[in-house]
């Protein structure tokens, strides 16, 4: 059976945070020494900042009922943060295209670190049910 389809357990989400709270501090320099404007990175950082900890949440949540109508939630809750995000950076791009920019790219930078190191945990991490040594 392929590595992709076979079912492992969920990963911790420590590391993979750290590491894209990491990313959105990098970005601060970067932005300083290019001279954009740090309030891109501000809107960015707490966006993703934000994001994280609704996530969290959602992640307390699902592991604190076993019932199918707190999975519904969480569902709804995964896909509502998402959009949010979405509807706040295209809000602020409709009335500033480079605050929206800064901040879609300080948030991506944070997203894409804690989201790679999330499938690198994932793919590497033990098999569901199956007994470690």
């Amino acid at each position: 059976m392929p590595a992709w389809t076979e079912p492992r357990t969920a990963p911790p989400n420590l590391l993979p945070a750290i590491a894209g709270a990491f990313a959105i501090l990098i970005a601060l320099p970067i932005f300083l020494i290019a001279g954009w404007r740090i309030s891109g990175w501000g809107l960015g950082a707490v966006l993703w900042f934000g994001s994280e900890a609704f996530g969290a949440l959602l992640t307390r949540l699902r592991t604190r009922t076993g019932n199918l109508a707190a999975a519904g939630v969480v569902a709804f809750g995964m896909l509502f943060r998402a959009i949010a995000v979405m509807v706040v950076v295209f809000a602020v791009a409709v009335s500033d295209k480079w605050l929206g920019l800064a901040a879609a790219l300080t948030y991506a930078a944070g997203y894409s670190a804690t989201f790679g190191l999330q499938l690198v945990a994932y793919f590497s991490g033990p098999k569901a049910g199956v007994p470690q040594p």
